[in-house]
């Protein structure tokens, strides 16, 4: 009963703050408000990124030059930031993950 008391918690605390934007339609968010909302798709991709990067296994800190995640991640981050190009960045970083865990054999077979 509590799982269920808790999915429908989390429902409807989700369906108030989306349902919100349309209850109010002339709502606008001071300017300070504004500009900090515009860091939160990078906050949070960040906060999902960092520590696959990091951990990869999920429990201790692997900062060591096998960890091709952690390597792939920083190639990837100078590929974005020099071509500008999603495209780019994503192939390019996939492209060389597969490549550092195939030279540090770790893909699996």
């Amino acid at each position: 009963m509590d799982n269920w008391l808790l999915i429908f918690g989390m429902l409807a605390i989700t369906f108030a703050t989306r349902y919100s934007l349309f209850a109010f339609p002339d709502l606008r968010f001071p300017p300070l408000v504004r500009q900090g909302l515009h860091y939160v798709p990078t906050a949070v991709l960040t906060a999902i990124v960092v520590p696959g990067m990091l951990l990869p296994d999920g429990k201790t800190l692997a900062l060591t030059l096998d960890n091709a995640y952690l390597l792939a991640g920083l190639v990837t981050i100078a590929i974005a930031a020099l071509s500008r190009n999603l495209l780019a960045t994503i192939g390019g970083g996939l492209l060389v993950f597969f490549l550092l865990r195939w030279a540090l054999g770790q893909m699996p077979l």
